[in-house]
């Protein structure tokens, strides 16, 4: 069976910097380098758990999105990127052009569009999907053969299918996560 990885690198690569916010992982340049390690090591404990056929790794481009077109405020509150995790996304990318793992990033369109356009495609062809983030509104997403895996705050994943976002949110289908 064709199973596709498809991960969500921002949301992976700010739950990593922030898992060693107090004890940051600094090179011997004195560069804060936590981002990197969590997102390589979640990455390696993904593929070697899920054992992918494809993999892909969205990143949210630069610049407005088609949601900003509509609500002009849209993520106007939120702070500005650590410089820290600035200088990492360029490593990661390079990191994953060197694992042959393709970088997943559409002008307008934020990485959770993306993973949802091609987890539908690739469920309709028959493929198995694993959608990995840790950000809930995948949980809208989830069918018998996409499933969402959350990294737990222990260590590991959890793996979300329809009756596990229902119960975990108290909902009758997973369709109403949108809410």
């Amino acid at each position: 069976m064709k199973r596709l990885l498809l991960v969500d690198a921002y949301a992976m690569i700010y739950r990593a910097y922030y898992a060693f916010i107090r004890v940051p992982r600094m090179n011997s340049k004195g560069e804060n380098t936590s981002a990197i390690y969590g997102f390589v090591t979640t990455l390696e404990d993904l593929l070697k758990k899920l054992h992918p056929t494809h993999v892909g790794v969205a990143f949210d481009p630069h610049g407005p999105t088609f949601r900003h077109d509509a609500y002009p405020q849209y993520k106007a509150q939120r702070e500005e990127t650590p410089e820290d995790i600035r200088r990492a996304v360029p490593i990661i990318k390079n990191i994953l052009q060197a694992m042959n793992i393709p970088v997943l990033e559409v002008q307008g369109f934020e990485a959770d569009d993306v993973i949802g356009t091609l987890a539908g495609q690739a469920e309709q062809t028959g493929m198995e999907v694993f959608m990995a983030t840790p950000d809930k509104d995948y949980g809208q997403l989830v069918t018998d053969r996409v499933l969402q895996y959350r990294p737990r705050h222990t260590g590991g994943f959890e793996q979300l299918g329809p009756q596990q976002v229902c119960d975990k949110y108290g909902i009758q289908s997973a369709t109403q996560v949108i809410d």
